[in-house]
């Protein structure tokens, strides 16, 4: 069984999800024969390389709230991911995630994808560290277990793994995603949002018993925020 995760290191609803999952999965008795695959989303694909824009003013300027009203929205994604034993800082800087995502495939080729997106979820959730600087992002990367030499290279070439994630997000577009977290088991079920463990526990027991029944996608009532569970382009 394959579950194909869309995320973006930006999304604190992708860092709150992905806890979630794995909590979902550790009570799914045949979890051995999962396959977990990150694909790569970017919500702000526009953005620049490095910034100094703080978290809370982009989020202001998006959603045509206040920095009061942005603050809010903040707090409650931040008790959220309190609740699943996460530190969580809004002191962060917006920036491009294009990078991120191509050392995410280079670690995929190395068999520790999933260990460096913990690290640079935490880098960036709980330490609010810059990481649109190569250095830091480099000894993150060897921290997961890429190999420094290789973390450096790829950072310094632009074109390396960029056509896999291009190719993660066109994907997305075909399967008709337009928000992260978005997860599919088996290209046949999916699940959208940072839901419940027990909600991808039952997804992930339903795929397994080739149910015919689809597993519907979580209720999107504020589809253009961060603060239902998913963050949508």
């Amino acid at each position: 069984m394959r579950v194909e995760i869309w995320s973006d290191i930006a999304c604190p609803w992708c860092y709150i999800g992905k806890a979630r999952f794995e909590a979902g999965l550790a009570a799914f008795a045949q979890r051995a024969d999962v396959e977990v695959v990150h694909r790569s989303f970017e919500l702000d694909p526009a953005a620049p390389p490095a910034t100094d824009v703080p978290v809370l003013d982009m989020l202001a300027t998006k959603y045509g709230v206040s920095r009061e009203q942005a603050e809010a929205m903040e707090a409650r994604v931040a008790e959220a991911a309190a609740g699943e034993g996460l530190g969580y800082r809004s002191d962060r800087i917006h920036g491009n995630t294009f990078d991120l995502h191509r050392l995410l495939h280079l670690a995929k080729a190395h068999g520790v994808q999933g260990a460096l997106l913990t690290a640079l979820y935490h880098a960036n959730f709980a330490e609010a560290r810059q990481l649109a600087d190569p250095a830091v992002l480099t000894g993150i990367a060897v921290g997961a277990g890429v190999p420094e030499t290789e973390a450096a290279r790829v950072l310094a070439d632009p074109d390396a793994y960029a056509d896999e994630v291009r190719a993660d997000e066109r994907a997305a577009a075909e399967l008709g995603a337009t928000g992260v977290p978005f997860f599919v088991i088996d290209r046949r079920y999916g699940v959208s949002g940072a839901q419940p463990a027990d909600v991808f526990r039952q997804a992930l027991e339903r795929a397994h018993a080739d149910s015919a029944v689809q597993v519907p996608a979580a209720a999107d009532d504020d589809a253009d925020s961060c603060g239902d569970g998913s963050c949508a382009v």
